[in-house]
């Protein structure tokens, strides 16, 4: 088999198909700014994931939401005006970070306020997307991130909230995500007809991590396959990203219909058994990752994930999986290393199956 390139590579695991080898793909370039030379040597080595940036606006609020400002302190107060009454956020800053400490939507009537915001479509810029594409050719597969439609609620309403508002008025909280789906469903289909060929879906965890099984299948399967569809019809990628408990979502993850989803994370932070995992869902999706990122790649000893590395592989297989990290983007150049390290050891597993 002809060597592909990183991209090739990549796709071909998409399409469950055997590539030359085992894409080695680490999500993002972690703390190596884009253009340094760490990070085109890893861009070069290895098979990542890298950002593509789609600008233009918020494509679920829109871009005439009236808001005013204001300094408290430390707090910085935003107010968002709608015609059925003000809605209220507070973000505390300190010299080390930064939090939301008050939340604008407080209980499940406050979701008709926000909706009842005049909307007004933002037109979507992708060529930040297309240049970055351009720039890296075919060493990288390069996704525009997005949030799904269950972001909308799950980010304003503080995390308590969001999850006694699915207890106490489902239909309304599936009401707001509605509303998001179908927005965010024009807003990927214009982008997607202008170029944009490779999407990263967010937010499904808020779902299955905080909500449980009848919540990912009413406010995520059902939204995000539609999202799928539409990126499917413009021949787009479509890649979701979903962290926590996944062994028992399995079978919702793969009704979705996306092309590939991370990180998949193993014990004990996740609850993923690769192997099982790839025996029940590797001929409808590709899976990705599997090392953590910060506990693994970028603090055990070369020889340690060299080995760990090995292990993956063999309880995966060579179709339908990119052995990577857990998406943190908190890497450094050592990190970066022992990716690029692990390259090898795909290789070797390749040529032994030869």
């Amino acid at each position: 088999m002809p060597p592909m390139t990183s991209r090739e590579r990549i796709l071909a695991a998409m399409r469950r198909e055997e590539p030359d080898r085992v894409p080695v793909s680490p999500f993002g370039l972690g703390h190596l700014p884009y253009g340094s030379e760490a990070a085109e040597r890893l861009i070069a080595l290895t098979d990542p994931f890298v950002d593509g940036p789609v600008t233009g606006g918020d494509p679920i609020l829109g871009t005439a939401v009236p808001t005013t400002h204001a300094q408290d302190g430390d707090a910085t107060i935003t107010t968002y005006h709608t015609p059925a009454g003000d809605l209220t956020m507070r973000r505390r800053s300190t010299s080390v970070t930064s939090a939301t400490v008050e939340f604008p939507l407080k209980t499940a009537e406050d979701i008709e306020k926000i909706l009842s915001i005049p909307y007004q479509a933002p037109e979507p810029n992708v060529a930040p997307f297309l240049q970055r594409r351009a720039e890296i050719g075919g060493e990288a597969m390069v996704l525009a991130g997005m949030g799904d439609a269950i972001c909308f609620p799950a980010t304003f309403f503080s995390p308590e909230d969001f999850c006694l508002v699915w207890a106490d008025a489902p239909d309304a909280l599936e009401r707001m995500v509605a509303v998001a789906a179908e927005r965010l469903n024009c807003w990927v289909e214009k982008a997607s007809a202008q170029g944009v060929d490779a999407w990263r879906i967010v937010g499904g965890e808020y779902a299955s991590v905080q909500l449980g099984p009848e919540a990912f299948r009413r406010l995520v399967v059902q939204y995000d396959s539609a999202l799928v569809d539409v990126m499917r019809h413009y021949g787009a990628v479509s890649y979701f990203h979903n962290h926590g408990p996944t062994m028992r979502y399995l079978d919702q993850f793969a009704d979705i219909g996306f092309d590939a989803a991370d990180p998949f994370e193993g014990p004990p932070w996740g609850d993923c058994d690769l192997r099982e995992t790839l025996e029940r869902v590797g001929d409808r999706f590709c899976v990705v990752g599997n090392l953590d990122d910060m506990e693994i790649i970028e603090k055990r000893r070369r020889e340690d994930v060299l080995e760990i590395a090995r292990e993956r592989l063999e309880a995966a297989g060579p179709r339908s999986f990119c052995l990577g990290g857990t998406a943190s983007g908190t890497y450094t150049e050592k990190g970066a290393e022992n990716f690029i390290a692990m390259v090898d050891v795909a290789e070797d597993y390749a040529r032994a199956r030869r």
